[in-house]
């Protein structure tokens, strides 16, 4: 009971910070906020970047045995204190020792002392993220290791103290500079969970508690008033100097206290109608009331359209930089932005720097050729919204929810996926090239989705005059003499007096 008090009063005296208060700390007032803006929902497609001192962990080894973003966990289970799983080693540990030496010595802070981010350019970030289509973007800035990736003054671990960079003013600049939204995540909830091996490992000075959190027990789950203070600053910090359009927010969150969870909503969306700027927050798992914010879901999705508004987040590779990575294709994530996309969902795309601040050359051509089917292919992305169905094709999802891109998923040329404009234009997008045809099976005149006629279709990207029929059977396009991409392409069909509701149809045809 102490320590929720002193939380409560704690919050409530940043709370007083703020000039006015127009949504209270409760899930009530909290609801009545739009909670996923038009700016957002028009969007579709946004970039953060996993970039930290983790990033220079596994520099020239086995990146599949060792994981970076969790090193600062995982390299303090020596399988004696901290044991693991099966009681040996982790490989990190393992790692670590040979590369740096025993944890006992050379801890996780040798490894921020050591963070080298000098190939860093915002500039260069800023306007491949623009050719990537992307419209928001921004940095993570501050994963689970606590260390702030940002000039701050509400802790000493940052990266103007070790770096002497502030990539989140640089970069806040260069992507308005673009046009885009600026956004920044925050995993910083976990630390509590993250750094509770490195206390049972021992030697850590106190010192250094400021990093590690204070000593508590691995099973612990509940942090102490220290950890909520010091969370709660940094993100206020954040919060005052950057002004983010969005904040994202990983897992953990909801183990926290109810109060600070409203306290923050309170804050940060009053502090949005004082910079007159509607502002979004993502979040997982339970963090939030749905009514009050954005559900993410991490590397996952719904199988069916959802509303609100959600959005995926997921990465071509590892989180964070790997030697030797291996990539998605631009063909794979264009497939799984448009099936996010007509199920009312945003994507938002993990870049995962080299350990100096450079992007690899391999993520820089997958971003550009995003880019570039954005450029021909956007109309049919941003700003639509889900049309009477989500899409048709043998390809589905097993199940929805978080993770679930483990499923090995291959889009084929049968696999179509609808968005739409208005009443009177939506789109249809085929997501790899045909060898013959195009049958359209839900536009058939028996199914009853569509009781419209088409007016016209066109192919984005090209000026070809189009060929199509509809009848029993479906909406039949003749392949036109050439696509403008090499993969996904997009139809947009006109109707006249198209509404929603309409249902039946005629046969019609179109030919030259």
């Amino acid at each position: 009971m102490k320590n929720t008090l002193l939380i409560i009063l704690t919050c409530t005296f940043y709370s007083m910070l703020s000039a006015q208060e127009n949504y209270q700390k409760n899930w009530k007032s909290l609801a009545t906020v739009n909670q996923v803006p038009e700016w957002f929902q028009d969007a579709k497609f946004g970039i953060y970047a996993h970039w930290g001192p983790a990033s220079s962990v596994f520099s020239g080894i086995d990146p599949d045995k060792h994981y970076g973003g969790w090193h600062g966990m995982l390299m303090y289970k020596d399988g004696k204190k901290v044991p693991t799983d099966n009681g040996k080693p982790s490989n990190n540990y393992l790692h670590h020792k040979k590369k740096y030496g025993n944890p006992k010595k050379y801890g996780y802070k040798h490894i921020i002392e050591q963070f080298d981010p000098s190939g860093f350019d915002a500039k260069t970030w800023a306007d491949l993220f623009k050719k990537s289509g992307a419209k928001f973007a921004g940095p993570v800035a501050m994963h689970h290791d606590n260390f702030a990736m940002w000039d701050s003054k509400a802790t000493r671990w940052n990266s103007k103290n070790y770096g002497g960079i502030d990539p989140s003013a640089d970069l806040k600049s260069a992507i308005e500079a673009n046009g885009m939204r600026f956004m920044a995540s925050f995993h910083h909830a976990f630390t509590w969970k993250f750094f509770a091996p490195a206390h049972a490992h021992g030697n850590i000075n106190p010192k250094d508690y400021d990093l590690y959190t204070s000593p508590h027990a691995l099973e612990s789950n509940t942090p102490d008033d220290r950890f909520y203070q010091e969370w709660w600053a940094k993100l206020k910090e954040y919060i005052d100097v950057y002004q983010p359009d969005l904040i994202w927010f990983d897992w953990w969150l909801e183990n926290m206290t109810e109060e600070c969870r409203q306290e923050f909503l309170a804050y940060y969306y009053n502090k949005g109608l004082e910079w007159n700027k509607e502002v979004a927050v993502a979040y997982k798992e339970s963090t939030f009331p749905i009514t009050t914010a954005v559900k993410d879901y991490e590397r996952g999705r719904p199988n069916q359209p959802k509303s609100p508004a959600w959005l995926t987040d997921t990465s071509p590779g590892a989180w964070f930089y790997r030697p030797n990575a291996k990539f998605k294709t631009a063909n794979e994530l264009v497939d799984i932005l448009v099936d996010i996309v007509s199920k009312n969902g945003l994507m938002l795309l993990n870049v995962p720097p080299n350990p100096d601040g450079t992007i690899p050359q391999v993520m820089e051509n997958l971003l550009l050729n995003i880019g570039n089917w954005l450029a021909i292919n956007g109309d049919a992305i941003y700003s639509t919204r889900p049309w009477t169905i989500f899409g048709e094709g043998p390809t589905r999802l097993p199940e929805g929810g978080h993770k679930v891109e483990k499923h090995k998923i291959e889009y084929t040329n049968k696999d179509i996926r609808f968005t739409k404009k208005s009443d009177k234009e939506f789109y249809a997008i085929v997501l790899d090239v045909p060898e013959d045809q195009i049958i359209i099976k839900s536009l058939s005149t028996q199914i009853g989705v569509l009781n419209s006629k088409i007016e016209d279709i066109t192919l984005l990207g090209s000026n070809e005059k189009i060929e199509w029929k509809r009848t029993e059977e479906g909406l039949i396009i003749k392949p036109p003499k050439s696509y403008p991409s090499k993969f996904a392409f997009s139809f947009k069909i006109v109707l006249e007096g198209y509404t929603e509701n309409d249902i039946g149809g005629d046969v019609e045809a179109h030919k030259d």
